[in-house]
């Protein structure tokens, strides 16, 4: 596999941090000594039930095997073909945990009489309490799993066992709204995206909590949590990322070394993915001990392009003794600027709640480095993020078309001219409304035209009033969220006119809000009282620090009047609390994926909490005769001139109103859509009304170089989007100053080319896996051997 140098290079800065420097690349004391992983695990809300379980009913001939490395120390095992195990149980999900090794073999799970799943139990590596099946999408009811050995396998007599189950008790579905049944209502002037029925459908689950969430291709969105107890396995350990399949609802677990909890993310130039930042190993709990992560905070993640319809190839690279940030960014945000390189904003550099003087990292830095503002490639302080303690952090943070960047943070806003390091305050947002965590609101770039010269409109939507330098006991999850939308013009005058204020029919914190290619935001998720986070507030749910979800989505359309740009009508009101780790997106196909939530430590089954289903919102287009583009373009250069071969939705193949959206789907966490933005392109149709011309966007500031999306929309229906290299495809440009100012040894930074195991072997990289235990000795044809 072939990567560019640039983006693979050593960032060996702790010494401009001396001891403030959070990076240590290993594991905390007392944390450090590998030992036998296993993934049994009972959150609050569920119950398990071993083996010897009167519930549990056996046929045919079993055996028992005692031993500490089982669940309470009792296993049932049997080699002979169809011998089963059923239990009955009340619930919404269940989990299968039992032994891998050689002498297993194949068996059939059955949920509910109906087969669900073939599972080969056998492995070369031999591990207890694994978790061998799962589902947790079943309706709230009685069910019955049973599993029957098939007697198939690797080797003669194939052995299945069931070291116990574990049962998610669930509870019935929240009832549908009145909303829900009502006929759906139009108004003159409406798009046809909100004069019509929307659906609401949950299909597929995520096998990782989606903490963090992007598109990467026509096929797959990349998923990435915290470090915690996800049903998905890795190399004997619960994954923390995964690949899930847009159109088969497939997942693949991806491996990540170190913790990823609260990282942002961004494209580059070329395509690669960076995730970088996160939190230090949880010691004692998610400890290193039992996952092998390694510290995230300075972290930089590498997801080269990936698209492959398979996937099977797709990993994430990391390389902590070379590769990684200058400083230490829990809850950081991250763009990509019109040079296509990426510009990481603010954090804390360390773990906590309410960012605080003495943690803050009020600077910004860049990745590759720049030698900008006499840095030589180090952080760049930012007084905007000392002014906005103590609710700074994720600030909403956008590249704007004339090249200077929008920031957003507590109550304050700025414009940032990143090449000349000065700040532009802008009004206060009104009536002391925070939007940045742990009061997050939801903030956008609204869609970006040629007609008006790309003139830049934000709009900030939710949040809280509450006083940031409350401590958490005199913070109630009943506190009331802020249904405020702020809007401002980002012109002499409509910087001197201040915000305009609008209000939601509900008001909500931690929302998201995705662009739709007709130029309409859907706002969707959030709670209507409290505050982001877990364990912080008095009244907490379970952890949660919020209450009161907001169930409903909003359309917003930016170019009604005011007082009429929010409607609710034809929404499907959904039963799924989607509060603090929350995410949704547009999808290629122009679907909404809407999945997560988990204001827990780790994974729960109390309410409100850790959720691993998906939901699919569909605008009414998706049910008309779409735009189809025939053999699209990969690359779009800037103000180039291109054919699109088009099939318009009408019958006659002509239209009254066409735009094509060029949308980038962004990095979505914690209400950030870091680099969501609509840029429509001047285009024309011809007389035959079969080609429609296109013109690049006229420069990088307007959409910065990189992957994009384009949607044809006609009369208000897009066709499923095509991705495009923004751009010659080159990757951002290096510094050459900063990194022989930095890493002077490094001999070979000046190659355009290297391979992933040049790079290993150049830097001596210990690759030792921790998680890889030793074998024990097989002991006949069932081995109790440690793991």
């Amino acid at each position: 596999m072939i990567i560019r140098a640039q983006l693979l290079l050593p960032v060996l800065w702790a010494f401009a941090w001396g001891k403030e420097s959070a990076w240590n690349g290993q594991t905390p004391a007392g944390t450090d000594t590998p030992g036998p992983f296993r993934p049994y695990y009972v959150p609050p809300g569920a119950k398990s039930y071993d083996s010897s379980s009167p519930l549990i009913h056996f046929t045919g001939s079993w055996f028992d095997s005692f031993n500490n490395m089982y669940v309470a120390t009792t296993l049932r095992w049997t080699d002979e073909k169809g011998a089963a195990a059923r239990m009955t149980f009340m619930g919404t999900g269940i989990e299968w945990f039992g032994g891998l090794d050689r002498s297993h073999g194949i068996a059939a799970v059955f949920i509910d009489g109906k087969k669900v799943q073939e599972i080969d139990t056998w492995s070369n590596v031999s591990r207890k309490q694994q978790r061998i099946f799962w589902t947790f999408n079943l309706p709230y009811g009685k069910h019955t799993i049973k599993v029957r050995n098939l007697g198939k396998g690797q080797v003669e007599s194939p052995v299945i066992d069931i070291d116990a189950f574990v049962v998610t008790e669930g509870h019935a579905t929240l009832p549908l709204t009145l909303q829900d049944l009502a006929s759906p209502a139009t108004r003159p002037g409406q798009s046809f995206a909100s004069q019509a029925q929307w659906t609401l459908e949950q299909k597929g689950v995520t096998g990782v909590s989606a903490m963090q969430l992007t598109v990467i291709s026509d096929t797959h969105a990349l998923i990435i949590d915290k470090v915690e107890h996800n049903p998905v396995s890795i190399e004997g350990h619960p994954a923390w990322a995964a690949l899930y399949n847009l159109r088969t609802h497939a997942v693949r677990p991806l491996k990540v070394e170190s913790n990823s909890f609260c990282a942002g993310g961004t494209f580059l130039s070329n395509g690669t993915l960076i995730n970088v930042g996160g939190n230090p190993v949880v010691g004692g709990h998610t400890s290193s001990a039992d996952f092998g992560d390694l510290d995230g905070l300075q972290a930089v993640r590498i997801f080269e392009p990936c698209p492959s319809a398979s996937a099977a190839h797709c990993k994430i690279y990391e390389n902590h003794s070379r590769i990684r940030m200058a400083s230490p960014r829990w809850y950081n945000t991250v763009i990509r600027i019109s040079d296509g390189s990426a510009m990481i904003v603010g954090g804390s550099k360390k773990g906590g709640w309410m960012n605080n003087e003495t943690v803050n990292n009020p600077t910004i830095e860049y990745w590759p480095p720049k030698s900008i503002h006499n840095s030589i490639g180090l952080p760049i302080h930012l007084p905007f993020l000392v002014r906005t303690l103590n609710a700074n952090l994720f600030p909403i943070v956008f590249s704007l078309p004339d090249d200077r960047i929008f920031m957003a943070a507590n109550q304050d806003a700025i414009i940032y001219d990143w090449r000349t390091n000065q700040e532009q305050n802008l009004p206060r947002i009104p009536n002391e409304c925070r939007v940045t965590y742990p009061m997050a609101g939801a903030g956008l770039l609204l869609p970006l035209s040629p007609e008006d010269g790309y003139t830049a409109v934000i709009l900030l939507c939710g949040g809280s009033s509450i006083d940031d330098k409350k401590p958490g006991y005199e913070i109630s999850s009943q506190d009331p969220a802020s249904s405020q939308c702020s809007r401002l013009l980002l012109t002499d005058q409509g910087i001197a006119a201040g915000w305009v204020v609008e209000q939601m029919p509900e008001a909500r914190h931690m929302p998201d809000a995705v662009l739709l290619p007709t130029g309409e935001v859907l706002i969707v998720n959030g709670a209507g009282t409290g505050i982001s986070g877990y364990g912080n507030v008095v009244d907490q749910v379970g952890q949660s620090n919020a209450d009161h979800p907001v169930l409903t989505p909003v359309l917003y359309d930016p170019s009604a009047p005011a007082g009429q740009r929010f409607s609710s009508e034809g929404m499907r009101s959904s039963t799924i609390p989607r509060m603090y780790h929350s995410v949704a997106t547009l999808t290629p196909n122009g679907d909404i994926m809407v999945a997560g939530s988990n204001p827990n430590l780790d994974r729960s089954e109390v309410k409100y909490g850790t959720e691993y289903r998906v939901e699919w919102l569909s605008p009414p287009y998706m049910k008309r005769n779409r735009p189809v583009v025939h053999n699209p373009p990969k690359a779009l250069l800037y103000g180039q001139n291109l054919i699109l071969n088009v099939k318009l939705s009408s019958s006659t193949n002509q239209a009254q109103n066409i735009k094509v959206a060029l949308m980038d789907l962004g990095f979505v966490t914690h209400a950030v859509h870091a680099n969501s933005r609509l840029v429509y392109l001047s285009s024309s149709l011809s007389s035959d009304g079969y080609s429609l011309q296109i013109t690049g966007p006229p420069r990088p500031a307007v959409y910065p170089p990189g992957p994009g999306w384009i949607y044809v929309v006609v009369d208000g229906v897009p066709s499923v989007g095509f991705q495009v290299m923004v751009g010659n495809g080159d990757g951002p440009p290096v510094d050459q100053a900063a990194w022989d100012k930095c890493i002077p040894f490094f001999p070979f930074i000046r190659i355009t080319e290297i391979s992933i195991d040049s790079l290993l072997k150049m830097t001596a990289v210990d690759q030792h896996d921790v998680s890889k235990k030793p074998k024990g000795k097989k002991k006949g044809k069932y081995a109790d051997n440690a793991d």
